[in-house]
């Protein structure tokens, strides 16, 4: 895999998490509020909710709000639970939620399948 295409995914994954996330907190999700979330420009949101719409993750109405389809919301919830997981699992191990936030962020669009779940395994078998 090219590194440019990985990079593609990854910022696929990280749009639709923070749409997912965004979801949850707002009655109504716009390209601005993924914006302000994001720290991105809106040129550069737009670009991308054009891209998630093509590939059928996302919808678009007509007053600009902005939801997940079935598929993005499967791609979304998949990423997400890698996220909280892999933090959840650095703050046990002694890492501050701040760091262990970030760096969760850079692992959740890496990790193997397999190593996602023995974490997962392991997490679910020893609560905190």
């Amino acid at each position: 895999m090219s590194y440019q295409k990985h990079k593609s995914e990854e910022s696929v994954e990280d749009y639709l998490e923070t749409i997912l996330i965004l979801s949850r907190q707002l009655a109504n999700v716009r390209s601005i509020d993924i914006a302000n979330e994001m720290d991105y420009s809106k040129p550069s949101v737009s670009v991308a909710m054009k891209n998630l719409r093509q590939k059928g993750y996302i919808t678009v109405s007509e007053e600009g709000f902005i939801c997940l389809t079935d598929e993005g919301c499967g791609l979304a919830e998949a990423i997400y639970e890698r996220h909280s997981i892999l933090s959840e699992w650095l703050i046990r191990l002694g890492v501050t939620p701040e760091i262990a936030v970030a760096d969760a962020c850079k692992m959740e669009h890496d990790m193997s399948g397999e190593s996602f779940e023995a974490i997962k395994k392991y997490l679910l078998k020893n609560p905190p």
